[in-house]
């Protein structure tokens, strides 16, 4: 089942700002981010190695890319894909229905958990953290909410730069790359795959991490 189902959250400043952001750049997207968002493939077949999930949230799904690749990586779970833009989630419905995928699609921002009552065994933040200023801790900490104990959060995402001048251009894009998201992710959840690796000779460095949520 194919559907999306729009909620209502507070219209803060960076909510505002990225949808109008994507509202432009939702129809490119695909064809210009494949340059840049390396490590998503290595990232799913790590995931391949564990226990395959019965449930899974992708956060920041965007066009669906990911949500397709989760489908075909585990066919046999259910999917739900959440985005804050209603244009790149246009763009992911367009591809879930052509593929016939047994996939959910959410619109909203998520601060809050999703379905705490009923947790997921894998949470993936795709390259959408560093775009949650502020916040991003908050969504973490929801993800722990909506996982249930020993499950998995999985996350690759931008992690830092040496030039001032790439740092400011990628936070004219929404995009902080202060290397800080990788310690708390260290500190909130159990690594059991962590990685920084350099992109294009060093220019930025992007991080893969799989964590355990504990039982506690």
């Amino acid at each position: 089942m194919n559907r999306s189902e729009p909620l209502g959250w507070p219209d803060a400043p960076d909510t505002a700002a990225l949808s109008r952001y994507y509202r432009w750049h939702a129809r490119l997207y695909d064809l210009t981010r494949w340059s840049f968002l390396f490590g998503r493939t290595a990232l799913l077949q790590t995931l391949a190695e564990h226990q395959p999930p019965r449930r899974i949230l992708e956060i920041g799904c965007g066009t669906g890319s990911n949500l397709l690749r989760l489908h075909h990586q585990f066919p046999g779970a259910r999917i739900i894909g959440l985005d804050l833009s209603a244009d790149m989630l246009a763009q992911a419905r367009r591809k879930i229905s052509v593929f016939s995928a047994p996939i959910a699609l959410v619109q909203r921002r998520y601060d809050q958990p999703l379905q705490p009552e009923n947790p997921f065994d894998l949470i993936v933040f795709s390259y959408c953290l560093s775009m949650i200023n502020p916040g991003w801790n908050q969504a973490i900490d929801a993800a722990l909410c909506d996982l249930r104990p020993g499950g998995r959060l999985a996350v690759v995402d931008f992690h830092d730069t040496p030039s001032t001048c790439f740092s400011r251009w990628m936070a004219l894009n929404h995009v902080q790359m202060k290397a800080h998201l990788l310690p708390y992710l260290t500190a909130r959840c159990t690594p059991l795959v962590q990685s920084v690796q350099p992109a294009y000779g060093g220019g930025w460095r992007y991080f893969r991490f799989i964590g355990a949520k504990g039982n506690s």
